[in-house]
């Protein structure tokens, strides 16, 4: 995406025209996306925050600088009852007029006043700004005897599947939702070099295309093959994945190919995310259907986070595990039983009691 040729706001001049007032407010604009390409945002996420300021200056019929809360009070009821968008889409869009003017506010409201005699605002403020669609969405996974159920019965059919590979890839895809968090597109992405034995006591995944913050692209992790992820790459390196073609050897080849042959080079695609949800949901449907229609790849990597929490894994390891920014997004993930907090209560009395014991001695 290529940048516009901006000059520089401090430039004398004066808004003597319409033709003078659209060429500021674009610039304004354009020291916008500036911003955001320094800040190292991607090309897509630069495009939707520029597409969405500009939607909003087309509903305001004015320059932006004159938009006050009211104005965007109205148009988020526009796009959401007027154009029936989701939640998330107009919360987003929220988000990016709340940067936007952030933005405004923090460099240029001086320049706009001095040019415009207008007091720039924020027009999203605290009682218009949408709250979060996923706050308040309860996503509890299975219990761990029905994910063992599940697993188990899948393991034990994938000899006898009519198409033995993708079984058992469909099955090793979801087994690292399951066992260590992975986001299905982090899982699509890895390379057979992504697998590293030699680092640490069980190895890592080196996961490329963790998700990104605010539009910054991929995030990097290194993630340990804890909880028998190990043996499962073993099994699936020494056993299944030369049986897709001759790459098996190659660095550079997707660690979970695809049946399908690219058509230049011949040498195996890369499985898409259809395919693996396909492969879990059928999965699920013939050996855990209580859960069918229900059971998603997120929804394993919320298995993965309570699961971890329960057998003794502090919140700082499995947000470092699942490649969270903020701790606080962690904790939505954790979804203990209906107990925990009485036994957590007996185990603190228990230490209580143990210690007075033990002075009284």
């Amino acid at each position: 995406m290529g940048l516009a040729v901006v000059r520089s706001l401090g430039v004398p001049r004066a808004l003597r025209s319409p033709q003078d007032v659209e060429d500021f407010e674009q610039e304004l604009v354009d020291q916008y996306v500036l911003a955001l390409a320094g800040s190292g945002a991607t090309d897509g996420y630069i495009a939707d925050e520029r597409e969405a300021v500009f939607e909003f200056a087309r509903f305001l019929s004015r320059p932006v600088w004159e938009a006050e809360p009211a104005d965007a009070d109205r148009f988020l009821v526009h796009l959401r009852r007027g154009r029936g968008q989701a939640r998330k889409t107009v919360r987003n869009k929220a988000q990016t007029l709340g940067r936007f003017f952030g933005f405004l506010l923090a460099r240029y409201q001086g320049d706009i006043h001095a040019l415009t005699g207008v007091v720039l605002v924020q027009p999203i403020d605290e009682f218009n700004r949408p709250s979060n669609p996923d706050y308040g969405v309860i996503r509890v996974p299975p219990r761990d005897d029905e994910v063992e159920a599940l697993f188990a019965a899948w393991r034990e059919a994938l000899p006898a599947a009519r198409k033995y590979l993708p079984a058992a890839r469909d099955y090793l895809a979801a087994s690292l939702w399951r066992r260590v968090g992975l986001r299905i597109t982090e899982t699509l992405m890895l390379d057979i070099r992504d697998y590293r034995p030699d680092l640490g006591r069980h190895g890592k995944l080196h996961v490329r295309f963790g998700k990104g913050s605010r539009g910054r692209g991929a995030k990097t992790r290194l993630v340990p093959m804890i909880n028998s992820v190990d043996d499962l790459l073993e099994w699936w390196l020494t056993d299944v994945r030369h049986q897709y073609g001759g790459d098996w050897q190659d660095p550079d080849a997707p660690l979970l190919p695809s049946e399908r042959r690219d058509a230049l080079t011949g040498r195996c695609g890369r499985v898409g995310d259809n395919a693996l949800r396909v492969g879990l949901s059928s999965a699920v449907e013939r050996w855990l259907p209580t859960w069918a229609g229900r059971l998603s790849p997120h929804g394993l990597r919320h298995y993965c986070a309570s699961s971890l929490y329960a057998r003794g894994l502090d919140l700082k390891a499995i947000q470092d595990l699942l490649g969270h920014e903020w701790l606080s997004t962690t904790t939505r993930y954790i979804h203990v039983r209906e107990e925990h907090i009485e036994q957590a209560w007996t185990q603190a009395n228990d230490r209580v009691a143990a210690r007075l014991r033990a002075d009284e001695r």
